[in-house]
């Protein structure tokens, strides 16, 4: 039955309900709207008011530029009257012009200044000292021709110089006349010894004359830009004067000196004047005060005698420092604490009474020169340190290479001595090294000016090397009256407690400063709780300042690294000092890794066994060894590690057995000209690392690097015996990855049969297979068909993918490698239409069961994706 409506009734039912849908929404906007001005209100805005236009300059600006427009170019027409339209006028009206235009120029500040404009009146002004300027000139051209341009332009500039002062002092909202008589004050004096003929001399002692009035001038007087005039007039003129007694002191050392030390007073008492310049100012002061010093001495003593002579007189003057003069403690935590009994001395008296600044200014003076004359001792020391390894002899050829830098000054030696004895008395760390480092270099430099023998030189070598590895053992006797360290929280540390695998001191368990009144901070009782760590603190947590004991010891142990070093090259001359060295230096860097601490230990470790390395190499050359009996002998360095790997400790058992791994791979090396002995080579290694396997800790990495090991010697012995089966070289690698691979079946029977026994079979089987295949006898395809069978039935008896799949497809390669020259034979004896009448009959069969063939082959796509 059909009660649909006619379309056209339908339609007009269609039309009825939009309409009173339409008319709904509009029911719902107009609500909607009304709801929505109820709950949020309109802001009434704010009425549009547009901003003003951004100007592009300040008023001020804007009459600056102008009032300096107008100065220039009047400046300019007033330069051009007096040069080009000056020889057009009278005498009478030169004078006028002059008159009336300077005096207008000079004289309108004046009331410009009554009107309040400033910049005006500085704009006239400036244009007033320039028509001065201009005035002394046509007066020289006029009326003083005659008259030198120095000595006139020196009167003139005094004359200038005082009536600006004049008139900037009566005027003094003006601030360009000041500065400008500063200005024309420098010119007199120079100008005037120059007039007079005076040479440089004479010219560097009117410099420092005016640089003297120009700083006090800059001491004394009030208007800033005076005393910025007067101080950089000052330094520039000073400085000059300075540069030239340095440069009379080395020529001429007796006119030079008065010159610097009277610069040397001035710019120290400015220094006292101006705290914020009393660092900066006593080190040029100090700086001065040496090159005087010393250019006398140099005079009197020896050329080889100048630089200790100004190393001596730069320790004198570091004399004034005071340890307390540091600003903060040797981490940097805090004020730096007070200095041992008699760390003070030689600052007693004079030191006491000079100002902190000025003291750290001459002693940075000191330095500074007493590095420089360490700096110029420093080359026989990299000749003594280095020499030895710049060979030109054959090695154990008994001959001695020529040295470098023997005509070195020998006074050389005393400025390292100096400057050890200098730093070694401070109760600084850095100082301390410094004084370590400086006695290592002085003893690695003796031999070089010295000309010592050479057994003098190699036991001294030697005892250096020893000296300094024992302080990198025990440099507790170099920390005494250094200052404690500070906890990490800023606070001094608890008395009992100490870094884990720090070495105390009996300083270190000295008792803590006195510490000022106040309410003490509470300290954690033995075994409580780390009540520091739970009290509020006002100061930041900082990191922990490193150890003095541990500074010194690096410091020293790097010292004597290079010096063993440096001896075993030396020793290389002749065949019982290399003996004696290398056992040595074996002995001392064993002793390092078994008494020192942290990282040394583990570098100590590594340089024992390379110093064994070179002993047996010594031995091996000594005895006439072959290469490959050296190779074997080698081998005694990974054993002797694998069997000190298991009783030391952790890091230092890692790198002495990675050292040992590195030498026994050089025995490889050395070994591989003879494959047989590389091959018993590799297998003594094996058994090393076999041994090592037994370890729980390298059972993994060892037990793999042992079986890598037996392997290759296998087939080096089998290529030694000329055996070409591959079978012979897979099997060793086959048989034990199945048995791996089975126990992990047996701990893991979900693990797949491709990772436990895939790389066990194809090791083996693929090679077989390629190997069948160029074959001709029939014995190996038959072999390796057996043996494919069996991995195929295997395969599918245990429901392993692996070997059905690799076992089933060498087993159809093989087949079709036998079966290929039969099925060749047969096809060329058929007639030519039954290949494709054969093909045309499988076609049909396939499609007439296309659907059964299929499904089988999902079937068995299914069962092949359950196998593991």
């Amino acid at each position: 039955m059909d009660n649909s409506l006619p379309p056209a009734d339908e339609l007009v039912l269609v039309d009825r309900e939009l309409a009173q849908l339409d008319a709904r929404r509009s029911q719902l906007l107009a609500r909607r709207a009304w709801l929505v001005q109820v709950l949020y209100p309109p802001v009434p805005a704010a009425p549009f008011r547009p901003r003003p236009p951004v100007a592009d300059s300040t008023p001020r600006s804007a009459q600056n530029v102008l009032l300096t427009l107008g100065g220039t170019l009047l400046t300019i027409a007033a330069v051009a009257f007096t040069l080009v339209s000056w020889g057009s006028m009278g005498i009478g009206a030169r004078a006028t012009v002059l008159a009336v235009v300077t005096g207008a120029a000079l004289a309108a500040p004046v009331a410009l200044l009554r009107r309040g404009l400033v910049s005006t009146a500085e704009s006239v002004a400036a244009l007033g000292l320039v028509l001065m300027v201009l005035d002394a000139y046509a007066l020289h051209r006029v009326a003083l021709a005659e008259t030198g341009g120095l000595g006139y332009t020196a009167v003139a500039s005094a004359v200038l110089a005082g009536a600006w002062a004049a008139y900037g002092s009566a005027l003094s909202r003006l601030r360009i006349p000041l500065p400008a008589a500063v200005v024309a004050a420098q010119l007199p004096l120079p100008l005037g010894v120059l007039a007079a003929g005076g040479g440089a001399t004479a010219f560097a002692w009117a410099a420092l004359l005016t640089a003297t009035a120009d700083a006090a001038v800059a001491l004394w007087t009030r208007p800033v830009s005076v005393r910025i005039t007067a101080g950089t007039a000052a330094a520039v003129l000073g400085g000059w004067a300075l540069l030239t007694g340095g440069r009379l002191s080395l020529v001429a050392p007796w006119s030079g000196a008065p010159l610097l030390l009277a610069g040397a007073a001035v710019v120290l008492y400015a220094a006292w004047r101006v705290p914020a310049f009393a660092a900066a100012g006593s080190t040029v002061a100090g700086l001065a005060t040496l090159a005087a010093a010393g250019g006398l001495l140099r005079t009197v003593l020896p050329t080889d005698w100048a630089v200790p002579g100004y190393v001596l007189c730069a320790l004198a003057l570091t004399s004034v420092w005071r340890p307390g003069d540091a600003p903060t403690g040797p981490a940097g935590t805090g004020p730096a604490p007070a200095a041992p009994v008699g760390a003070e001395t030689g600052a007693v008296g004079f030191g006491g009474r000079v100002p902190r600044g000025t003291r750290v200014g001459l002693a940075g003076a000191g330095a500074g020169v007493v590095v420089l004359g360490v700096v110029w001792a420093l080359p026989p020391v990299v000749a003594g340190l280095l020499g030895p390894a710049a060979r030109t002899t054959g090695v154990w050829s008994g001959e001695h290479a020529t040295r470098a830098l023997v005509s070195y000054p020998a006074t050389a030696l005393l400025v390292l001595a100096a400057a050890v004895a200098a730093l070694a008395v401070l109760p600084r760390l850095w100082a301390r090294c410094g004084a370590l480092a400086l006695a290592w270099a002085l003893l690695t430099a003796l031999p070089v000016p010295l000309g010592l023998p050479y057994a003098a030189t190699l036991a001294l070598q030697s005892l250096t090397s020893a000296a300094t590895l024992w302080i990198a053992v025990r440099p507790g006797p170099l920390t005494r009256g250094l200052p404690v360290a500070a906890a990490p929280t800023g606070r001094p540390a608890v008395p009992g407690t100490a870094t884990h695998g720090a070495r105390t001191t009996p300083e270190a368990d000295a008792p803590a400063p006195r510490r000022e009144p106040g309410p003490a901070a509470p300290h954690p009782a033995v075994g409580g709780p780390a009540w520091s760590a739970w009290a509020p603190s006002s100061t930041r947590t900082k990191a922990p300042a490193a150890e003095p004991a541990s500074v010194l010891g690096w410091t020293a142990y790097v010292g004597g690294v290079a010096s063993a070093v440096s001896a075993v090259a030396l020793a290389l001359d002749v065949r019982g000092a290399t003996f004696a060295v290398l056992g040595a230096v074996l002995a001392l860097l064993t002793g390092v890794a078994v008494l020192g601490a942290d990282a040394r230990r583990v570098v100590s470790a590594v340089g024992a066994v390379l110093a064994a390395t070179g002993l047996v190499f010594a031995v091996a050359a000594a005895g006439g060894f072959e290469d490959r009996w050296t190779a074997l002998a080698l081998l005694l360095v990974p054993a002797a590690t694998a069997a000190l790997g298991s009783r030391a400790p952790r890091p230092v058992a890692l790198a002495v057995e990675v050292t040992g791994g590195a030498v026994g791979l050089l025995a490889l090396g050395i070994a591989a000209s003879r494959p047989a002995f590389l091959a018993l080579t590799l297998a003594l290694g094996g058994v090393i690392a076999a041994a090592t396997a037994l370890r729980p800790e390298r059972r993994r990495f060892a037990s793999w690097t042992a079986a890598v090991l037996f392997l290759l010697a296998t087939w080096v012995r089998l290529a030694v015996w000329d055996v070409t089966a591959p079978e012979a070289y897979t099997l060793p690698v086959s048989v034990p990855a199945l048995v791996v691979g089975h126990l992990r079946r047996r701990r893991d029977p979900e693990a797949s049969s491709w990772t436990a026994y895939g790389p066990g079979l194809a090791v083996t089987l693929l090679p077989s297979l390629s190997a069948a295949w160029v074959d001709q006898e029939w014995a190996r395809p038959l072999a390796l068909g057996v043996a494919a069978l069996a991995v195929t039935l295997l395969g599918a008896r245990f429901r392993l993918q692996a070997l059905l799949v690799l076992g089933g497809g060498v087993l159809a390669l093989d087949g079709l490698h036998e079966l290929t020259p039969y099925v060749v034979q047969a096809v060329g004896a058929l007639p030519r239409w039954l290949p494709p009448a054969l093909a045309g009959l499988l076609l049909l069969a396939v499609g007439a069961t296309y659907e059964q063939r299929l499904r089988d082959a999902r079937r068995l796509r299914a069962r092949f994706g359950r196998m593991r």
